[in-house]
């Protein structure tokens, strides 16, 4: 039987670098905004423990397809012999900065983690996102937040209902390439408060309760 979830778009509704890790990573402050438009992850349960993609994703082999490697993440937390047959209907485009490769891992996260019966609370599948990307989290978190850290530290903000016009044009720029550019500001002054209410009422996601 295959299941099929959605696996929704964010926006950076502002994005500020205010500094560098030691190891590289840079540290931000944003606002993360989930959107209507998604993907769609199908799942179909296995019982061979195998975790197998099916179909291309052009330019992603599937040992690197974040579906595949979140899913074998969290087998080590499932009964033995779980696995899963993964198929993406991709709508969101690779390189768009809309999180679509880091919000299917994030669905096939909070998917399996119910299909398969591993029952992990929602914060440690966060921690488990967080070694997928630093993008992962907030999917699984599941509502607009202000982030901060890597993007891993996330405070549920209230936001007026908006519309947005949402451009995607037929080019790919790799978040990685941006954060690398030389001419990228890195020293922004850190926020002292939110820029949204805290706190104030959310939307939830998929309407998962791990």
């Amino acid at each position: 039987m295959s299941h099929a979830y959605p696996a929704p778009a964010k926006l950076n509704l502002f994005l500020h670098v205010v500094g560098r890790r030691a190891d590289g990573y840079h540290l931000l402050q944003s606002v993360f905004r989930l959107i209507d438009r998604a993907d769609t992850v199908h799942l179909e349960l296995r019982d061979d423990g195998r975790v197998v993609r099916e179909g291309d994703l052009p330019g992603v082999p599937e040992d690197r397809d974040l579906t595949v490697r979140a899913a074998r993440l969290l087998q080590a937390h499932a009964p033995a012999g779980a696995g899963v047959s993964i198929r993406l209907d991709k709508v969101l485009p690779m390189g768009g900065g809309l999180g679509g490769g880091s919000s299917d891992a994030a669905t096939v996260l909070l998917a399996l983690n119910r299909l398969w019966q591993a029952n992990l609370p929602r914060a440690t599948l966060q921690q488990l996102a967080l070694q997928l990307g630093a993008d992962v989290p907030v999917f699984v978190f599941g509502q607009t937040a202000f982030a901060e850290g890597v993007g891993e530290i996330l405070c549920p903000v209230s936001a007026p209902p908006a519309w947005y016009v949402v451009l995607m044009p037929p080019v790919q720029v790799p978040t990685a390439a941006i954060f690398a550019a030389p001419e990228l500001t890195r020293n922004t002054p850190a926020l002292k408060i939110a820029p949204f209410s805290a706190g104030m009422g959310h939307t939830t996601f998929m309407g998962f309760s791990p």
